[in-house]
């Protein structure tokens, strides 16, 4: 099940998906006594955190119970400029005082990118409680942004990783960007309960219309293999995103 949210700007999506993390947190907590998120990279998701780690939202949530997880990471260090990591610790993790032994990160320095994509996965199986190669387990929340190529996480066009059906993490040469990245796959990203898409900018407009609109083509625009069975995909896009889409 999935739904849209066209909100005005940038910062009235940020907002939009704060609350919506609180709300889920302090409901899971409450229900089930931890929560587990996968954070997202790139430059969308940082005034979320910041929003996060201000007052009143930082009060609202237990954050001794949430585990951190990652959708993808870049082959760097955890200091280096690029590391999504690095982002999130400096504008969330560590404001809030989230415990060391609740934050799982990708170990992006890795000579070895694969072997940190396997002992993501071995990460994921001991702090969810699941088998390690058997069906993925399920986060609380999943956030996730879109490139204007349609790309998400760090599943792009036309990637190899997209076929992907039992692997739950993978390394990744994306060679537009002559870069290796580490990235969920997507049999772990649609078993999410709960998923925010957050797209902002005009750049997006063509490939959020066209993933939401038009034909199936997830080679093409991968954002479209996020459709889980029993989850929820939210997606919070503001106006100039959706100028393309039908009724905007």
């Amino acid at each position: 099940m999935s739904d849209v949210r066209v909100l005005a700007d940038p910062e009235a999506v940020s907002r939009a998906a704060a609350d919506d993390f609180v709300a889920l947190a302090r409901e899971t907590v409450g229900r089930c006594g931890s929560f587990s998120v996968a954070l997202s990279g790139g430059s969308t998701p940082r005034r979320l955190y910041q929003l996060l780690a201000e007052a009143p939202r930082r009060a609202e949530v237990d954050w001794s119970r949430v585990d951190f997880f990652w959708g993808d990471e870049r082959a760097v260090p955890p200091d280096h400029p690029d590391s999504n990591y690095g982002a999130a610790q400096a504008a969330l993790l560590g404001p809030v005082g989230a415990p060391a032994e609740r934050v799982h990160r990708i170990n992006g320095e890795l000579a070895d990118p694969e072997q940190a994509a396997r002992e993501y996965e071995a990460e994921l199986a001991r702090v969810l409680g699941a088998a390690p190669g058997g069906p993925p387990p399920a986060l609380g929340l999943i956030l996730l942004g879109m490139g204007a190529d349609g790309h998400t996480a760090s599943l792009f066009p036309y990637s190899q990783a997209l076929a992907e059906r039992r692997r739950w993490a993978l390394s990744v040469y994306v060679a537009r960007l002559g870069a290796t990245r580490i990235t969920l796959t997507p049999p772990v990203l649609n078993r999410g309960r709960e998923i925010r898409l957050l797209v902002t900018g005009r750049d997006k407009a063509g490939a959020l219309h066209e993933a939401l609109e038009g034909p199936r083509e997830p080679e093409r625009l991968p954002v479209q293999l996020i459709a889980p069975e029993a989850g929820r995909v939210v997606w919070l896009v503001d106006r100039a995103a959706a100028s393309k889409l039908s009724g905007a």
